[in-house]
């Protein structure tokens, strides 16, 4: 997973001054009190500078003076386990993760497993005073990146401008049938029915929300599609219903779908976030491979 940014933050980072020459990784075994598994995770993890610079070579050459940064947030991911949630990036104000197919995104029910909950449990673990704010949803079955602020004014500023933060979003799906037009857009009216099924509409039917989604087909075969989904707007159920739209709905889709099943979940994955951060104003981006199985299916 390729990973476009580094942590900045220096409340979040170890300080030592080096006294005598060495490579870097055996000085870090020598002064980090981890295992040799975990020093070398952080520094591939871009979880260690050198004089204000990241560094991520094993012999990277120290010398007396220099002053090196060791991240306690990367050697706290290193700790971090759960089959639901992988964690990308974390800073003080906000974290970014990878979320796999059957958990919420937040709680809908006492015991339901949510991603906001398992956030919560890490952070009290790893003893950082701050619970999980949860800026934006992917559907349970959705699997695919997300970003949670770490406290209330940096929600807030998600919340207030989420799409001048956010600059880019995009999805993959696998479409069942093959999609004949090789890129396109569509634009319609999204609201929910009484039984809060999302219904599309060429014009607002009153209280509806404009929905744009621009598509571009990677792959096909004659049976299916892949499909990237870039969101100019991010409204409930917005690609799936999209898809439904365009007479390819996303297979293993049990609320808009056909019944096209290949891969027996929701094939669609949110696989690029990226966003200027609300508090230093750097520019983040995130990306994380296609699902194994997606790529298997058009290998077949």
């Amino acid at each position: 997973m390729r990973i476009n940014t580094g942590y900045n933050r220096e409340g979040d980072y170890d300080h030592f001054v080096v006294s005598q020459p060495a490579p870097l990784l055996e000085w870090l075994l020598q002064n980090v009190k981890e295992s040799r598994t975990k020093v070398k995770a952080t520094l591939q993890g871009r979880g260690i500078k050198v004089d204000g610079k990241t560094v991520t070579q094993f012999d990277f050459a120290l010398q007396p003076g220099m002053k090196v940064a060791v991240s306690k947030t990367k050697r706290n991911q290193q700790r971090f386990k759960s089959r639901y949630v992988k964690i990308v990036y974390e800073d003080r104000w906000l974290i970014v993760v990878e979320k796999q197919v059957g958990i919420l995104s937040m709680a809908a029910g006492h015991k339901s497993l949510n991603v906001k909950s398992v956030l919560d449990d890490y952070f009290k673990q790893s003893r950082q005073k701050c619970t999980a704010h949860v800026v934006h949803r992917l559907d349970r079955d959705t699997s695919g990146l997300m970003v949670f602020a770490k406290d209330i004014d940096t929600e807030q500023a998600f919340e207030h401008d989420w799409h001048q933060i956010v600059y880019d979003r995009r999805y993959v799906a696998v479409l069942s049938g093959e999609v004949e037009q090789d890129e396109g857009t569509i634009e319609n009216w999204l609201k929910d029915n009484k039984a809060y099924i999302t219904y599309s509409s060429p014009v607002d039917p009153g209280g509806g929300k404009y929905a744009i989604s621009h598509f571009h087909v990677l792959q096909r075969t004659t049976d299916h599609s892949l499909v990237e989904f870039r969101l100019e707007t991010g409204r409930k159920n917005q690609i799936r219903v999209h898809a439904a739209d365009m007479g390819h709905p996303v297979c293993g889709d049990n609320k808009y779908g056909n019944g096209d099943d290949p891969l027996h979940r929701l094939c669609l994955h949110a696989w690029l976030l990226c966003f200027t951060h609300p508090a230093t104003g750097e520019r983040l981006e995130f990306e994380t491979p296609l699902p194994t199985a997606f790529k298997q299916l058009f290998k077949r």
